[in-house]
């Protein structure tokens, strides 16, 4: 398999040369096409092989974010025989899609890197929330991806254009797509948004028919589906690794396991993007730090009372606004070293009362 079948270009191979003058003249370059539990497969021109981030990887990793997750181009020591590949440098990345991980106030999750495009899919039946939408489109934006909502299982819908018109209006200047892979409308469409040599994503919830459209994008069954549970409209975790697919046309798509919760991570930038109608109409405020609450003259409050801009839209704005300024506390350097410290507290008094449980106090 050749490197520009899996998206390299003259960008990454100059950065790559930057990395060997650093480094070892024999590395080679290879990307991230499959991740499960730790375990990174890679494919490099010559072959494919299981790979390991070096020490010095994860010595200079400040974070989860740092290390290499699918999508990644790295700079690889191919072993003599089958053994693992040892992965020295992770090649400067586009961007990458991350989202706070679950459970941990600190810590992102990477989801993938370097995208050209993001499909955010949602189903038209019990699945379907604009305000998950919006909180979607949020994370889409901050990895410097451009988004595409995909409205999957339209066929379970009768007012498929009514919903397509809601979506736009809460995603401006956003591509929205209805998809029913049961009928076979809407696959082209969705392929036509990833030209060969681009990278997508597949983004939402378990059940929605991601590993589905997958299938028909390849033109064969390659991923294993499962019907949704009848109770509650939740799906099953299907998939349980991220994977990189070569699409026949050339394209390359990234699907991974479903994700219920979306936490936000990284900068605000996304939600600028996301909520381009409210920011604005704030630059109509009289006050430029209008808060939109009560201020006189807040513009934001007079498309309140036209109609122009409705209350739960708003109300998503300010939550995932709050949202976005409490993460970024918690994941400032003086938060991190906080967490640091307490970490090292619980440890310490963990060690104390294992040493107090010999003693047999």
């Amino acid at each position: 398999m050749s490197l520009e079948s899996l998206g390299w270009g003259l960008d990454l191979a100059n950065a790559f040369s930057i990395l060997l003058t650093q480094l070892s003249p024999s590395l080679v370059p290879g990307r991230v096409v499959r991740q499960e539990r730790g375990l990174l497969t890679l494919q490099t021109a010559e072959r494919t092989v299981l790979a390991r981030p070096s020490g010095r990887i994860l010595h200079h990793a400040h974070g989860a974010e740092a290390l290499p997750t699918i999508g990644d181009w790295v700079a690889l020591q191919l072993p003599p025989g089958d053994g693992e590949a040892l992965l020295h440098a992770v090649i400067p990345r586009r961007g990458v899609l991350m989202r706070r991980e679950a459970g941990h106030e600190h810590a992102g999750q990477p989801i993938a890197a370097n995208l050209d495009v993001v499909f955010l899919v949602t189903g038209l039946d019990g699945n379907f929330n604009p305000r998950r939408i919006e909180r979607a489109l949020t994370l889409a934006w901050n990895s410097g991806a451009t988004p595409v909502v995909v409205l999957s299982k339209a066929d379970l819908e009768p007012e498929v254009a009514t919903r397509v018109l809601e979506v736009q209006e809460l995603s401006p200047g956003v591509t929205v797509l209805a998809l029913s892979t049961l009928m076979g409308e809407g696959i082209e469409e969705v392929r036509a948004q990833l030209p060969a040599g681009k990278t997508g994503a597949l983004l939402g919830s378990s059940g929605v028919g991601k590993s589905t459209l997958v299938n028909h994008l390849l033109g064969e069954s390659r991923l294993a589906t499962q019907a949704v549970s009848a109770e509650g409209d939740r799906g099953r975790h299907t998939t349980t690794h991220r994977e990189l697919f070569v699409l026949p046309h050339g394209g390359l798509l990234i699907d991974g396991p479903g994700m219920r919760e979306l936490g936000l991570w990284g900068e605000d930038e996304g939600l600028g993007h996301a909520f381009a109608d409210i920011l604005a109409l704030a630059d109509g405020c009289r006050f430029r730090d209008c808060t939109h609450h009560n201020e006189p003259g807040c513009a934001v409050l007079a498309a309140l009372e036209t109609g122009e801009l409705s209350r739960e839209r708003l109300d998503s704005y300010e939550k995932l606004r709050r949202e976005q300024a409490w993460q970024a506390r918690q994941s400032s350097p003086a938060a991190q070293r906080e967490q640091r410290r307490h970490e090292r507290t619980l440890t310490q008094m963990g060690w104390e009362r294992s040493r107090a449980k010999r003693r047999g106090d």
